[in-house]
């Protein structure tokens, strides 16, 4: 009874851990989408931060609730980084074992196991620098306020860090995933190799879109340095003002 027990908890952990990983990767990449808008010009941007404010919801702008999808995603990365490090080495000896086992046997799956654990430990840190700054200041979102963040506030270097990490990590769990939860077909061989195209390709394609989003941030803030802290109006906003005068 307590190995039944003890194998019953162990895969509702397991179970837990996936889906846990699933949600925070499905963030990350709709959090990517909507970090790209800026790509489409200051109008599109403001207008997606309006969106997590609920001013097109509510007529009006709400930045507590940035703040609330930030604790509740925060809580979710805490949640997974609990349930992962059960299956840490526990010591030395364990992660010395385990260092020579991957060195000698070059296998890719423990090579990627590796590569999951080292990225979900530099993301325990990365991670909650930036969910602190939007619990803190959930204002402070618009294509002016994050690009001066990002250069003026020297984010730039957290943000290409992050990027980097959050990507890697995300595509070696949704490999680890397809190979535990994707219904076999053709045999294990060809779904494996189909497995690391989807990651790679997925990694792939989020890195690109972070870094070309992260560049347009840079560029915006270069220019906007000598007003750092202004805020970005619209040019339908102002519209009615040009009219007055």
């Amino acid at each position: 009874m307590p190995g039944t027990m003890s194998s019953a908890w162990s895969a509702r952990g397991e179970l837990a851990q996936g889906l846990s990983g699933l949600l925070l990767v499905l963030f990350v990449w709709a959090h990517m989408f909507f970090e790209s808008s800026i790509l489409l010009g200051k109008e599109a941007m403001y207008w997606v931060t309006g969106l997590f404010e609920g001013k097109h919801i509510f007529g009006q702008p709400y930045p507590w609730l940035v703040s609330f999808i930030a604790v509740i995603i925060l809580l979710l990365v805490v949640m997974h980084a609990a349930l992962a490090m059960n299956k840490f080495p526990a010591g030395f000896r364990q992660q010395r074992a385990l260092y020579r086992h991957t060195g000698r046997m070059r296998h890719t799956d423990t090579s990627l196991w590796v590569v999951q654990a080292v990225s979900g430990f530099l993301l325990f840190f990365l991670i909650p620098v930036h969910l602190y700054t939007m619990i803190v200041e959930p204002a402070n979102i618009g294509p002016y306020a994050s690009a001066d963040r990002v250069w003026s506030g020297r984010y730039w270097v957290l943000y290409a860090l992050l990027l980097l990490t959050v990507h890697v990590h995300a595509a070696a769990g949704i490999y680890r995933l397809l190979m535990k939860w994707a219904p076999p077909r053709r045999g294990a061989l060809i779904n494996r190799a189909r497995a690391r195209r989807i990651a790679l390709g997925a990694a792939c394609f989020f890195i690109l879109l972070g870094a070309a989003s992260l560049i347009a941030y840079m560029k915006i803030g270069a220019d906007h340095a000598d007003r750092a802290g202004e805020r970005y109006h619209p040019a339908t906003a102002q519209a009615p003002l040009a009219l007055k005068e």
